[in-house]
């Protein structure tokens, strides 16, 4: 029981330096004795369950019985055919299945956590499952706790353990708290546990338990038992998919009866309604949208975007309103001081920013926020050594910096003397101050005065400079003195590149730019008009002006208004909602603690991966791996690519289904004293030749050039919005109708003649269709036919395959084909070709009506 022993003895139990830390040897002797800092997860499926899982389906089930029927009746080549064919389908399903699992598993690997820690001396970051026991972590508002530690240096900790506990309330953390009695987890005031976030303050603390030996790991088994969450287009396209197989069921059903009135041979009817059930019921729709998703996660990481939750990758084509954080995202976050007041700088505003801040020294540089990095490297330019300080000043307490308080605070001993060091918002500390050090003397802070070091501020802060303030007291025991204020430095921060081009990206897609941001609302609006976010100087909304207005005021405001400034954590909830309460789909980017709440609203919420916290990364949907404000420009333009190629893959294969349904359909109805239009045999060849491959193709589709030039989509916005459902039904009977013309030309020579024509038009047209959908209202020849190689292939080789069984005697036995002749062939290509040429004159009257 770790926290009934004092600091001393957890460094003595675990042999470690406090000071040097683990070394490399014990690293990896541990890690061999331990393992590594992972909980146990759900077991994956193998593949032999995979396969075994998709013949599960009724229809497929069914279809094994008629092929199993068909070798007891001596139909070899039937029954062969049928079982190859689902064998076939059922290592297609495999490979999908096996291929978003994988996918997934990468998407964890890139969401891992990174954790800083102490070894051989050095600070250095790792992955959080290479912790070992003994190791020394550094925490930081905002952490993710990586395993238990026993905490052995704190400064105004708290901890959230409400996935523990229960408790929402955060515990307050001491690392000089010793027991000695037995303890429930929420009173072990000196240890901090796995899986739990750190919510305000700093720690050091040392690892004691890992993965199943930690306090979650306790309950892991709870974790593992939880089912991978579908996004919201997979439930739709599950449930269209149970529709519709309904749906298909029973016109099949209809077929099969009226072939039997016909008179008809009962079982080859049965086996064909049951083969073109098995054909045309879209049971592979969830699966393509899983792949086309874990294609374009991949993508998506390669430009600098994780996604955390698959549902956010389908929202972020709807997105219509960018809320994002100014510094980091908007701008370099490469700070520099390039002004001062006074101009002289006094030795104590020089020992504040040497003193008053968590920079921490490496060998050769420095780590920390650059703002404070700024302050530090311009401190020691005049010959002030913050590290050489220090050591001379001991630190009493501090007080970190929170985005609520806009401030930070610490207080170090030196001699006798007690001296308090604060630096913040200029407005902030001019509250707290009532005198100030002036051409070398402490003089009075007349309201006059500070009104006029305010303005003399926000003229630093109209030039998109950041404005920030010193203040100290010393005393001989720190008493209620007031603070006296020092002075006020602009740092610059310039914009990042790319990021103005971005945001006119954004205006061409109709997308709005907000910015919100803690930083004086003058700062902001400079920073604005650099970037063309607004030229118009009443955008800015500030926090205090939020604050006395109601959600409908607020509702109203957020229309005209694109800069927010000064603001605060629940101001940002409280833009978040008004953005949505006019029906706009929000994305918001953050990087602290705080803004997790307004991450959590955002339809899609963006954490920050350099500079972000812990918890702004798990309360997110998407984690930028550099900060950049384009980065998520160019993850919306994917978003949308990727609905729209979705799109394609679900209007390609149910209009191909369509057709199919159509033709055989209607040649039962229509042609009642003839055969068959199609064999079973065939019917499924058709399916297992047009359906996978293309709409997988479309997974790897190009990225549209005119993606960006469009409209975001509403957020429920159905795929056969926009004509989609006229095209898909249009195509269909148009496939249907084609085919049948065919059957009934070759009728004219035999009947397996026109049964060949039909198979050739019917499986050869739906292949040319597939290159209409590359796009629905631009010419394939604008936008580029070669430009999807993998479906360009997959159409030619599948058309070679379809002519192929034609001519060798091998597949024309199997198939049922026939040898056909040259103007059987034009008919056939001429036929198959409509699709395309119909469908290119009709995009020539859609670009006449826009």
């Amino acid at each position: 029981m770790d926290y009934r022993k004092t600091i001393k003895e957890i460094y003595e139990e675990y042999k470690v330096d406090p000071k040097l830390g683990l070394t490399s040897k014990q690293v990896k002797e541990r890690i061999e004795l331990y393992g590594q800092n992972i909980l146990e997860k759900e077991k994956k499926k193998s593949l032999i369950k995979m396969f075994v899982e998709q013949f599960k389906d009724p229809m497929v089930v069914i279809l094994i019985v008629g092929a199993v029927m068909s070798l007891v009746l001596g139909e070899l080549i039937d029954a062969s055919i049928i079982l190859f064919v689902l064998i076939l389908n059922a290592f297609i399903g495999v490979f999908q299945e096996s291929k978003a699992e994988k996918s997934l598993e990468a998407l964890e690997k890139l969401n891992s956590p990174i954790v800083q820690v102490l070894r051989d001396g050095h600070v250095g970051s790792i992955d959080y499952q290479d912790l070992t026991i003994g190791d020394l972590v550094f925490l930081s508002s905002g952490s993710f706790v990586p395993a238990d530690l026993r905490l052995v240096e704190c400064e105004q900790l708290e901890i959230d353990e409400s996935m523990l506990t229960g408790e929402n309330e955060p515990v307050k953390k001491q690392a000089e708290f010793v027991s000695y009695q037995e303890l429930p987890i929420m009173e072990q005031k000196n240890m901090a546990f796995m899986s739990t976030y750190v919510t305000k303050g700093k720690a050091v603390g040392l690892v004691t338990a890992i993965a199943k030996q930690s306090e979650v790991g306790h309950i892991a088994k709870l974790l593992t038992d939880q089912k991978t969450e579908s996004s919201p287009l997979q439930i739709k396209l599950a449930q269209l998919s149970k529709l519709l197989g309904i749906l298909t069921v029973g016109l099949c059903g209809l077929m099969f009866i009226i072939g039997l009135i016909q008179g008809k041979n009962l079982f080859d009817m049965l086996l064909l309604a049951i083969s073109l059930a098995v054909a045309a019921i879209p049971e592979g729709l969830p699966a393509i949208v899983s792949i086309t998703l874990a294609f374009s996660v991949q993508a998506m990481s390669k430009h600098h975007a994780i996604v955390r939750k698959l549902g956010g990758v389908e929202t972020l084509g709807s997105v219509s309103v960018i809320c994002s954080d100014k510094t980091g995202t908007l701008t370099q976050n490469r700070m520099s001081v390039v002004g001062t007041y006074p101009s002289n700088v006094p030795a104590h505003m020089y020992e504040c920013m040497s003193l008053c801040h968590d920079v921490s020294f490496g060998d050769d540089r420095m780590f920390g926020d650059p703002m404070e990095l700024a302050l530090v490297t311009f401190a020691m330019k005049a010959n002030y050594d913050p590290i050489a300080m220090k050591k001379e000043y001991h630190k009493i307490s501090e007080v970190p910096f929170e985005s609520k308080t806009k401030k930070m605070q610490v207080t170090y001993q030196m001699g006798s003397r007690r001296y308090l060091f604060e630096k913040g918002a200029i407005d902030v500390l001019l509250k707290e101050c009532q005198s100030e050090y002036r051409d070398g003397r402490i003089e009075p802070l007349s309201s006059i005065r500070k009104e006029t070091l305010q303005k003399e501020a926000n003229n630093l802060a109209n030039q998109a400079l950041r404005v920030l303030a010193f203040a100290y007291k010393e005393s001989n025991g720190l008493n209620n003195e007031p603070l006296i204020f020092l002075g006020y430095v602009g740092l610059m921060d310039p914009p990042r590149k790319g990021v103005k081009e971005a945001i006119e990206t954004c205006h061409k897609a109709s997308i709005k730019v907000a910015m919100i941001t803690g930083d004086h609302p003058n700062t902001a609006l400079a920073i604005a008009k650099q970037l063309n976010i607004t030229q118009n100087p009443n955008s800015v909304l500030t926090g205090n002006e939020i604050e006395k207005m109601g959600d409908e005021e607020l509702k109203r405001q957020v229309k005209t208004h694109q800069i927010f400034a000064r603001v605060s954590p629940t101001h940002k909830v409280r833009i978040v909602e008004a953005y949505q309460r006019n029906g706009e789909v929000v994305s918001m980017s953050g990087d602290g603690v705080n803004d997790a709440p307004a991450l959590k609203k955002a339809d899609v919420g963006i954490a920050m991966g350099e500079s972000g916290s812990d918890v702004a990364k798990q309360a997110s949907d998407l984690v930028l791996t550099d900060d950049h404000f384009a980065s998520i420009v160019s993850a919306i333009e994917e978003g949308r690519n990727i609905y729209l190629n979705i799109k394609k893959a679900i209007l390609y294969l149910l209009s191909c289904n369509i057709g199919e349904m159509m033709a055989l359909i209607l040649s039962v109805i229509l042609m009642p004293h003839t055969n068959a239009l199609m064999s079973a045999v065939q019917i499924l060849w058709v399916n297992l030749v047009t359906d996978a491959l293309p709409a997988l193709a479309y997974s790897l589709e190009p990225e549209d050039p005119y993606i960006m030039n469009e409209v975001p989509r509403k957020k429920d916005e159905s795929v056969f919005s926009h004509g989609g459902g006229i095209f898909t039904l249009m195509n269909g009977l148009l496939i249907g109708t084609i085919t049948l013309v065919a059957y009934r030309y070759g009728l004219n020579i035999s009947h397996a003649y026109g049964q060949t024509m039909a198979f050739m038009v019917l499986s050869i047209s739906q292949l040319i269709h597939a290159l209409n959908l590359r796009s629905m209202n631009h010419s394939i020849f604008k936008i580029g036919i070669f430009k999807n190689k993998y479906l360009l292939a997959t159409c030619v080789l599948s058309i070679a395959l379809q002519i192929s069984v034609t001519i060798f005697p091998f597949f024309k036995i199997l198939l049922k084909t026939v040898s056909l002749s040259m103007n059987a062939w034009i008919i056939i290509f001429l036929l198959s070709s409509l699709t395309l040429v119909l469908n290119e004159i009709s995009k020539l009257f859609y670009k006449e009506e826009n």
